[in-house]
């Protein structure tokens, strides 16, 4: 169970004052190119005692590393050993070694028990401090500084949120084949302080976050009836959402987490429905003889992406939220499942069945713009991080015992294996947390 003080986790952040004024001309990493060359960038030990200072920037430097776009400098490679970060550094000694950005920090307890964690950004080749901020919280929390940090760090360089302060919620997969554990899990974004939400005594299916952070939906075979549930994070509250006659399937909350959409199979086929949280009313948005399902809400709840074999194979399909103006987008070769809105509302990511391999990729919400981003034996599942630049999937190699969960950006370059204990799949992306 995820635990309360994660949930209630509570940071402080305030301004370090530059010890030199913002630089007018300073580095950053321009992101809405292809192919993005990584910013090399020196992320030193914090001054601690003991080794948590280094902990914590290992951590940075992993998340800046797996996002493709920083390229952190070997440690080996420093001149100068940082023993005072409140001092500008010996910016010669870090150009030398092409380190373009500079991180350096410490870490100290306060009289109450609380950490303070502290990082400055330099410039080097500009010779300038580019931001300085501190943290406040619970020791048992360092990784998630880290994270926050980390996120800080992306921002500035970039100029778009970091994604780094975020959990994913999955299917925790052990055992053979025939006889396989279900357990609805979470954990960092990075795969890190996983820890199971559920007992495996049932099949679990499609996680979902809520817009709340608090909350997700997904979908159970317990007593071998598929219903969907909500449980509450912080008190491991679960409720059934309705009691359906049929199969309810592909649960996800609307963008302000006051309904929720989904499938809802009845004499063969299924058609799409909402339910009011507050008063559970229900709505039916689809009317067909065909199998509609998977449906995802446009970040601004005007519209609803799904997936339908009306046409006589799985593809894609654009509706207002009220069920109107249902209109195809997807027309290449092959089938389409799974379709999930980017949070930028610039995208919509999907899967893709053809020629006998599954491919993720990504087209606009018009269905112009058809990008593949990687194929494999099994790919399925896309869920985008908060900042609509990185997708997470599952895969299932040939010959492989399960599946296991990747992520990549945008690019298509930037394929990272999420290291969890065991197999995982059904992956769901948090927003940033706070």
């Amino acid at each position: 169970m995820l635990r309360r003080n994660l949930i209630r986790f509570l940071i402080v952040l305030t301004g370090l004052a530059a010890s030199m004024p913002i630089a007018s001309a300073r580095v950053e990493i321009n992101i809405n190119k292809g192919n993005v060359e990584p910013l090399p960038i020196a992320v030193t030990d914090f001054i601690a005692s003991g080794d948590l200072g280094q902990r914590i920037t290992d951590v940075i430097a992993a998340d800046l590393k797996r996002s493709g776009l920083f390229a952190p400098v070997n440690k080996q490679a420093f001149i100068e050993k940082i023993s005072n970060p409140d001092q500008p550094p010996r910016f010669e000694d870090w150009k030398v070694i092409n380190a373009q950005a500079l991180v350096t920090g410490r870490v100290t307890q306060e009289g109450d028990g609380r950490l303070r964690a502290e990082f400055r950004l330099w410039d080097t080749f500009g010779g300038q401090q580019l931001t300085g901020q501190q943290f406040f919280t619970q020791p048992e929390n360092w990784r998630r500084v880290a994270h926050i940090i980390a996120d800080a760090i992306y921002e500035n360089l970039t100029g778009e949120k970091g994604y780094f302060d975020t959990r994913i919620v999955y299917v925790a997969e052990s055992g053979p084949k025939t006889a396989r554990k279900r357990q609805l899990a979470i954990m960092d974004q990075d795969g890190f302080n996983a820890r199971a939400l559920t007992n495996g005594n049932d099949i679990v299916l499609t996680p979902r976050f809520s817009p709340n952070r608090q909350e997700i939906t997904y979908m159970s075979f317990e007593g071998n009836q598929p219903r969907v549930y909500l449980l509450q994070l912080e008190t491991g509250q679960r409720e059934v959402v309705g009691n359906f006659p049929g199969m309810t399937f592909s649960p996800r909350f609307s963008p302000d987490g006051q309904k929720v959409i989904m499938s809802l199979q009845q004499e063969g086929n299924s058609n799409i429905y909402t339910m009011d949280l507050r008063s559970r009313t229900t709505t039916r948005l689809t009317s067909t003889a065909a199998i509609d399902t998977s449906p995802s809400y446009a970040p601004d709840g005007a519209q609803v992406v799904f997936e339908s074999d009306r046409g006589g194979r799985p593809q894609l399909y654009v509706m207002g939220a009220d069920g109107s103006n249902q209109r195809r987008i997807s027309f290449g070769d092959g089938s389409y499942s799974t379709p999930v809105w980017s949070p930028r509302g610039d995208l919509i990511a999907f899967t893709k069945q053809s020629g006998g391999k599954f491919s993720i990729g990504v087209m606009k919400p018009d269905g112009s713009g058809e990008r593949i981003l990687t194929t494999g034996f099994h790919n399925e599942g896309p869920t985008w991080a908060p900042n609509g630049r990185v997708l997470m999937f599952f895969r299932q190699a040939a010959g492989a015992g399960g599946p296991q969960i990747y992520s990549i950006d945008l690019s298509g370059y930037n394929e990272q294996l999420v290291q969890t204990k065991g197999f995982a799949s059904d992956p769901a992306w948090s927003p940033l947390l706070e």
